[in-house]
């Protein structure tokens, strides 16, 4: 769900345009106010920072498959600048001109998977689903933020553009599966532990139960994804065909 999230937070503030540069968007007849010099550098700063905080997670994923000959279990080797780095992205909420709703929604969508989740359920932590939404969230986040920074600076190469708006059809699905398949495998845990969860009575009258909440959140996958998904197949074919019609008449 973060994953799709993601496609349709960017695609609400770049309009096909920019991304979060904001520069140049067009809405009927009026053009948005880029963000100013300041911001910009801001920007361009934030999202080289973050681009190159996924290239080590990417690059620390390869070399512990080399160095041990296998996938399993990899979460360990890359469990810090993950958590640091998808953590560093609640800096995005507000700052930038997509939707605060959509923005919120795929950052704290992943936070508390990688905390809530991941992190507070260990058994977890070396099951396959969690390595194929790692790998998903990483070659998303290095085109994402690379994305972002070029189109801030006004030089954005097509083919980031295109894997922009193409690679999504592949990721978004094994992002997804790989975040339900890790719910599903720490549901038991959960239930065994009891954890996060708020048994009556107690002084303030209120119960809680994390192990339906769990079972809660993955069904919301359920209406939500599909819209997601089909918007950004539609954003697609509405950006990269202007971007070809526009190619003609250079």
């Amino acid at each position: 769900m973060a994953a799709a999230a993601a496609a349709t937070a960017a695609a609400k503030g770049n309009g096909g345009g920019g991304g979060r540069a904001g520069a140049g968007d067009a809405s009927g007849t009026r053009k948005k106010k880029g963000p100013g010099p300041l911001a910009t550098a801001y920007l361009v700063i934030y999202n080289v920072v973050m681009t190159a905080g996924w290239l080590v997670i990417a690059v620390g994923l390869v070399r512990a498959y080399l160095a041990k000959g296998s996938y399993h279990s990899l979460y360990y080797s890359i469990e810090k600048p993950l958590k640091f780095f998808q953590t560093g992205a609640l800096l995005e909420v507000g700052i930038v001109p997509s939707s605060v709703v959509l923005t919120s929604f795929q950052v704290m969508s992943r936070v508390f998977l990688i905390w809530a989740v991941t992190h507070s359920v260990k058994e977890v932590q070396s099951e396959d689903s969690v390595l194929l939404f790692v790998i998903a969230w990483t070659i998303t986040e290095i085109i994402r933020y690379s994305f972002y920074t070029f189109s801030l600076l006004n030089h954005l190469p097509y083919l980031i553009k295109w894997a922009r708006y193409t690679l999504f059809i592949v990721l978004y699905p094994m992002g997804v599966s790989g975040e339900l398949l890790t719910i599903y495998a720490a549901l038991p845990f959960v239930r065994q532990a009891g954890l996060y969860s708020i048994s009556l009575p107690n002084k303030y009258n209120f119960s809680f139960d994390y192990y339906a909440f769990l079972i809660l959140i993955m069904i919301s996958y359920i209406p939500i994804f599909p819209q997601l998904y089909f918007h950004m197949i539609h954003q697609r074919r509405k950006i990269l065909s202007h971007t070809e019609e526009h190619k003609k008449f250079e």
